[in-house]
């Protein structure tokens, strides 16, 4: 049995900034909420967290479904 590869999309109906959290949990069927807390906190004790969370923002699309 195969698995159907789904699309990462940014979620922009449950976005706080860019809806980078969002879609990373939409997509690995998690919390946003430990996403949310993993880029903070590599934020704060490492200081690179926003970073990839710009990156990411620019990478992935918006959700068509959204727009």
């Amino acid at each position: 049995m195969t698995k159907m590869m789904r699309k990462l999309y940014r979620n922009t109906q449950e976005e706080k900034l860019f809806g980078v959290c969002a879609g990373l949990a939409d997509h690995f069927e998690l919390d946003p909420v430990l996403f949310r807390i993993g880029f903070v906190c590599t934020f704060l004790f490492a200081g690179i967290g926003f970073i990839p969370y710009l990156l990411l923002a620019l990478i992935i699309p918006k959700d068509p479904r959204f727009i």
